[in-house]
């Protein structure tokens, strides 16, 4: 028999289910975010509808509570389809029927498999560390990446109790070594860098591929078959970086051009936006072109991924990561310009959407019960009042002798309790 020791500490307990509660989901989830349009929010996948389409956070808890579901994190230009056709289960948020979104990307996150490996994600044997990428927002395990080798999955890694195993990061900072217990530490870890972009996106932006290997774009990569991965492009701090002219830019293959975060620190739309957001995000015209010299290694690499080989051993992926201040050392000459403002985020952080902060989240119980008699009609009101007064003298009764006696009221005892209390309502 499970003991309550004293009403005192099973409302205590209560309380701080509540406070729980709070921390965990302290927005409001009552409006649907389809009427904003398409906008950078977190996004779940539901398993049990039959197609895959993503819900916003609202939907995924308002209307999708008891299905299967996938969290996505945040996607940019994102429409929620809860209230779509595409979606048998009706919105219970956005009440009007709207057409399928054909703007949205469904990427293969929507199939519930990630990296370029292509597996699904099992929350119960995975043991790394996934990374998403800042372009394409897919995610991406750290052995995939080349940052450690790939451990067994067969039992999940012990996990500390100040820490909790996550799909991809915490809201500001990915921990690789976090949720990675138990594994050596990776060979670029979260200090190291502010931002990751996969090898297929670095491919599809010139700037960034010129720039890879450099200093503060790290790339991770290896001489031989049989040499250890190392790094390229450590140390973000140098002098002033030489300028180079257009001779030296024409080596620079720009034909390159295949297919295509740790959570990188994007701005609320609820945030004050900093005094600075707007800055140099503009070309400087008629200026020398400031960027690093490219990194040999890294663009002889990029060149003879053109022509693979059935034979050959990739030494490197391709992938980069940048380094704490990265976009206020991109160079905005009329050559590096065009390809960065191709993708605005390689510019200037961006707004992520979050539902608006749940004013009753941090209520008692108590307090709760009262701003719902509040919200009642008066009759209505009067009427809960008096059955919780009856209610409470009944218990005060039931309890007396347990108080006179010295016993402890158990599981058992309340259960017993309510139960007589139903049946005395049922009988008369």
């Amino acid at each position: 028999m499970t003991s309550l020791g004293s009403l005192t500490e099973f409302v205590a307990s209560q309380d701080e289910l509540v406070r729980e509660a709070a921390l965990t989901l302290p927005h409001e989830f009552s409006r649907c975010t389809y009427s904003l349009g398409p906008i950078r929010q977190a996004v779940y996948l539901c398993l049990t509808c039959q197609l895959p389409r993503g819900l916003c956070s609202s939907c995924s808890i308002a209307c999708h509570t008891d299905h299967e579901q996938i969290e996505l994190f945040p996607k940019r230009n994102f429409r929620c389809d809860c209230p779509t056709t595409a979606i048998p289960h009706g919105c219970t948020l956005h009440r009007s029927l709207e057409e399928e979104n054909r703007e949205n990307s469904y990427g293969q996150n929507f199939r519930g498999i990630f990296c370029r490996c292509g597996r699904p994600y099992d929350p119960k044997c995975e043991r790394e560390t996934m990374i998403q990428c800042l372009a394409c927002e897919d995610w991406f395990h750290e052995s995939c990446l080349h940052l450690r080798t790939r451990p067994s999955s067969r039992e999940p890694s012990p996990v500390p109790e100040t820490e909790t195993p996550d799909h991809g990061n915490d809201t500001e900072d990915n921990q690789s070594e976090a949720s990675s217990s138990g594994l050596p530490p990776p060979l670029v870890s979260a200090e190291d860098y502010d931002a990751f972009v996969c090898s297929s996106c670095v491919r599809s932006i010139n700037t960034l591929r010129r720039y890879a290997g450099t200093q503060g774009v790290i790339m991770v990569v290896r001489d031989t078959e049989d040499s250890p991965w190392r790094k390229l492009g450590c140390n973000p701090l140098c002098a002033d970086p030489p300028t180079n002219t257009e001779d030296d830019l024409l080596d620079i293959d720009d034909s390159l051009t295949a297919p295509g975060q740790k959570r990188s620190r994007s701005h609320s739309f609820h945030s004050e936006e900093p005094e600075r957001k707007r800055q140099h995000i503009s070309p400087e015209p008629s200026s020398p072109c400031l960027a690093p010299a490219p990194n040999p290694i890294a663009q002889a690499i990029f060149q003879s991924s053109q022509q693979p080989s059935d034979t050959e051993v990739p030494l490197t992926e391709g992938d980069v990561f940048l380094t704490e201040g990265w976009r206020e050392r991109w160079c905005r000459c009329s050559r590096c310009f065009p390809s960065l403002s191709d993708h605005p985020y390689l510019l200037e952080e961006e707004e992520t959407y979050e539902p608006p902060e749940d004013p009753d989240s941090a209520l008692s119980l108590e307090e709760l019960g009262m701003r719902a008699l509040e919200r009642l009609p008066r009759d209505r009101a009067i009427d809960g009042i008096r059955a919780f007064n009856d209610m409470r003298d009944d218990l005060l009764a039931y309890l007396r002798p347990f108080a006179q006696e010295g016993r402890i009221v158990g599981e058992a005892d309340v259960r017993q309790f309510f139960e007589t209390l139903h049946e005395s309502k049922h009988g008369s």
